[in-house]
């Protein structure tokens, strides 16, 4: 078992299956993104994406490197490099709206 599913294995629930679900939308989108334990949690495409399990829900991390203030809306926090959305629940997951984001930072 690698780092990343490990990391995933030993969140709470519902933040297990938020983050193996992210990780599914990343993989799927990204079919041969690199994926690996960076900052203590698990990242994608050398920092472009990131997951993080938190006390009451997930945040994807998106690299806000390139993004125009209007895609900068999209997403929140106030990090100068991340940016992130929050996930709360598994039914808070928008597939669409994800694979979107993804596709919008990937393409930077």
């Amino acid at each position: 078992m690698n780092e990343v599913t490990l990391y995933i294995e030993k969140q709470a629930s519902p933040q297990k299956e938020i983050c193996f679900r992210l990780r599914e939308i990343i993989l799927d989108t990204f079919p041969s993104i690199k994926e690996e334990m960076k900052w203590g949690v698990p990242t994608f495409g050398d920092g472009l994406f990131y997951i993080v399990a938190l006390k009451d829900h997930v945040n994807l991390g998106f690299s806000s490197d390139g993004l125009s203030v209007q895609e900068l809306s999209l997403f929140e926090g106030s990090g100068k490099t991340m940016k992130h959305i929050k996930i709360k629940s598994p039914k808070d997951l928008d597939i669409g709206k994800i694979t979107r984001l993804l596709e919008l930072v990937g393409k930077k």
